[in-house]
């Protein structure tokens, strides 16, 4: 059993020091308590043998310093990912096509939204959707049914409207 009030004391009398020393690392406070929050956890699980250092603090200081580092790293390399083979590509609007659908799907009650995207937009078999819904397969398979013909009927009506237009 790990020794819980040392650990709080300890984490009570070093926290402020451990914070500052990291935020002088990074300069970024959320980054400082991600990392800090991660050096404590990483010494809780030690604890035993966190507990035993001469200067337990040092430990965290170390710690703590590369693991903001090495996150410092990471975004530094996804950053050179980026620059070198660039953001993706320009992403076109949504066709009316696509906009109407999902018009007419938030109309739909959503067990029968929810059944037509797993089944359409997932691909997902249905006995996976079933499964998934913790529905039996005639369930799924009558939400199809009635999800289609109520898609059918929205979707003509749109088109009724545009016409009209």
């Amino acid at each position: 059993m790990p020794d819980v009030d040392g650990f709080d004391e300890f984490y009570r009398s070093t926290r402020q020091r451990l914070l500052r020393y990291v935020y002088l690392l990074t300069g970024d406070l959320a980054e400082t308590q991600d990392a800090v929050q991660e050096a404590y956890m990483r010494a809780w699980q030690r604890w035993s043998t966190v507990s035993g250092y001469a200067d337990p603090e040092a430990w965290m200081r170390v710690v703590a310093a590369r693991l903001a580092i090495s996150r410092w790293r990471s975004l530094r390399r996804r950053l050179q990912a980026h620059v070198r083979h660039g953001g993706p590509g320009v992403v076109p609007p949504p066709g009316t096509e696509t906009v109407e659908v999902v018009t007419a799907l938030r109309q739909l009650p959503e067990d029968q939204r929810v059944t037509i995207a797993l089944y359409y937009l997932m691909g997902m078999p249905v006995a996976e959707v079933a499964r998934e819904l913790d529905v039996p397969l005639g369930t799924v398979k009558a939400r199809l049914s009635r999800g289609r013909s109520a898609l059918a009927g929205l979707l003509a009506e749109r088109e009724l409207e545009v016409a009209d237009v």
